[in-house]
């Protein structure tokens, strides 16, 4: 259930109340072969679940390459700050080394990101409806105060779960979206690192059921 819940807060963050994956992902590559570092955040379990859902369908291509360059930056931003909660708070040694792992992985994909659009002379943007903001906040405010214990460790593997299942799929409709090559290139590049993220993620919450 929390999952389920983690994933609608997560698409609805990602894609703002004006943007849906069907109408980007129809213009081309399947789901299962791209990915990214980008997803902002949600909360852990079902405390999130009041968080909105999708809305009006748009044209393929509302996703601006400014949008997706700041859904990139938001996304490695809560990720990279949440696995450091994660590392220091969890109780399970695989959730403090999961959480360092997040802490890592999604700083350097945070910096390529940042590299990238000050190359490409891009300011971030948020898109129509993005909450952002207001979803990190509330995020880290779950992370640290949960109690620490196993209840912690489950809360915080189930959304990461359910976070980069989503992340995989909105991937999808920002590199079919993306205007500039080497913006695709860098979504493109990182799958690797978001599916492993997921498979490690689904190892660790299985052992802890």
């Amino acid at each position: 259930m929390a999952e389920k819940h983690t994933g609608r807060a997560l698409a609805a963050m990602m894609l703002g109340a004006a943007i849906t994956l069907a109408a980007c992902s129809d213009r081309g590559a399947g789901s299962g072969d791209t990915g990214i570092g980008m997803t902002a955040d949600t909360g852990v379990g079902t405390t999130m679940s009041d968080t909105g859902t999708m809305g009006a369908t748009p044209a393929p291509g509302a996703l601006s390459d400014a949008n997706i360059v700041y859904l990139l930056d938001a996304a490695n931003r809560v990720d990279s700050a949440g696995g450091s909660v994660a590392a220091t708070k969890g109780t399970n040694s695989e959730v403090r080394e999961y959480g360092q792992m997040m802490a890592r992985d999604h700083h350097q994909l945070r910096q390529q990101g940042q590299e990238l659009a000050t190359r490409l002379n891009v300011t971030p943007a948020p898109p129509p409806g993005d909450t952002a903001q207001a979803h990190f906040d509330k995020t880290m405010a779950m992370l640290n105060g949960a109690a620490k214990g196993r209840d912690f460790d489950k809360a915080y593997i189930d959304h990461e779960v359910g976070y980069h299942k989503v992340v995989l799929e909105v991937a999808t409709a920002a590199m079919n979206a993306a205007q500039n090559a080497e913006l695709k290139n860098l979504i493109q590049k990182a799958a690797p690192t978001i599916q492993a993220h997921l498979d490690r993620a689904q190892a660790i919450q299985g052992r802890l059921q």
